[in-house]
């Protein structure tokens, strides 16, 4: 009988040995389970996989802003909420992009801002005066953003732009390319526009940024690369044939045709020769590679071709060839003078 007892109560130790050790083991794998990352599991609602704010943030796509930006020449009303005192109707931009605000010492600075960026350095200006300003602008009357297109179109028009409007859009308005259109888009981008955008520039960067260029065939087709939105004062032109440009310290700064092989010597000649106080021995050629917005440029001793000591460089199309003075200066107006017929006397349509 003792021994009996004895197994029994062995058993019953073993059993309760075997008991612990299950729990503890189950009870380790729960708290490994627990303090692993856990996956992430779709939502019931929406079906979609959860994500945090930082990668949902990083994943967003970047918007691009598009919003119109105010220029010389337009309109604005200037509300301030319960403050009529404060309120402005008609406010013109003037030449130089700015506005004048009642009580307000300084100049604002309108142009190249959106009517919210406008309202909200007004609102900055006005604390000295109203406590928590709500502004409001408005643009009243579009001037700022006119553009032209000529040259080579159905319908050369100019027009005034309500919103941001890409290349290929602009030349739908004006009924695209005529038939005897050549393979080059010229963009010139007049004066009007360049406080936007020159700051930290040199006036030797002028002549290089005035003017794009891009391929017709990838404008129509809708490439991205040779779809640029065009911008104020812009003036689009497609040529009848490849062109070049000399421009600077010469007598007929012009366009040139470039219907069959020029040198550089010729082409200067063709435009009157250098004017006095040219720098002769520093004329700067400007190149655009074909199917890129990248610019190159070469200098030529104009002296030396003379003397037959150097070689007389053969130009190539859209080739901007540019004669300093003695003192270096660049004639970015020369450019513009020659480069861009006058579109006074083409109508204005509007894209609203």
């Amino acid at each position: 009988m003792a021994i009996l007892l004895n197994t029994k109560s062995s058993a019953k130790r073993m059993v309760l040995r075997i008991s612990i050790l299950a729990t503890l083991l189950f009870g380790s794998q729960l708290l490994a389970a627990a303090q692993q990352p856990k996956e992430p599991v779709p939502s019931e609602q929406t079906g979609a996989t959860s994500v945090t704010t930082a990668q949902a943030a990083s994943d967003a796509p970047k918007a691009s802003d598009e919003r119109y930006r105010i220029g010389p020449g337009d309109l604005l009303d200037i509300r301030v909420f319960s403050k009529p005192q404060f309120s402005r109707d008609s406010v013109r931009v003037d030449a130089r992009g700015m506005i004048r605000m009642p009580l307000i010492e300084q100049e604002i600075k309108a142009a190249c801002r959106t009517e919210a960026e406008l309202a909200s350095a007004i609102s900055e200006l006005l604390l000295e005066y109203v406590r928590h300003p709500q502004v409001d602008v408005f643009i009243k009357d579009y001037q700022a953003q006119a553009v032209a297109v000529l040259g080579a179109v159905r319908s050369p028009s100019r027009f005034q732009l309500h919103r941001p409007v890409r290349l290929l859009e602009l030349l739908s308005y004006a009924n695209g390319p005529s038939d005897n259109a050549g393979r080059t888009i010229q963009i010139v981008h007049t004066a009007a526009f360049l406080p936007c955008e020159t700051n930290g520039k040199t006036e030797a960067d002028d002549v290089v940024a005035v003017v794009d260029h891009y391929k017709l065939e990838e404008t129509l087709r809708g490439d991205e690369k040779a779809n640029p939105y065009v911008r104020t004062g812009d003036i689009i032109s497609i040529v009848e044939a490849d062109q070049i440009y000399i421009v600077g310290n010469v007598t007929r700064p012009s366009a040139l045709s470039l219907r069959e092989p020029i040198t550089i010597s010729r082409a200067i000649a063709m435009v009157g020769g250098v004017l006095p106080d040219s720098k002769k021995e520093n004329v700067r050629i400007i190149r655009q590679l074909p199917g890129s917005k990248a610019k190159n440029e070469m200098f030529v001793n104009l002296k030396a071709i003379d003397k037959h000591q150097a070689e007389d460089v053969e130009l190539m199309a859209n080739d901007i060839v540019d004669v300093p003075t003695n003192s270096g200066k660049h004639l970015l107006k020369s450019f513009i003078g020659a480069v861009v017929p006058s579109v006074a006397q083409l109508p204005v349509r509007v894209i609203p």
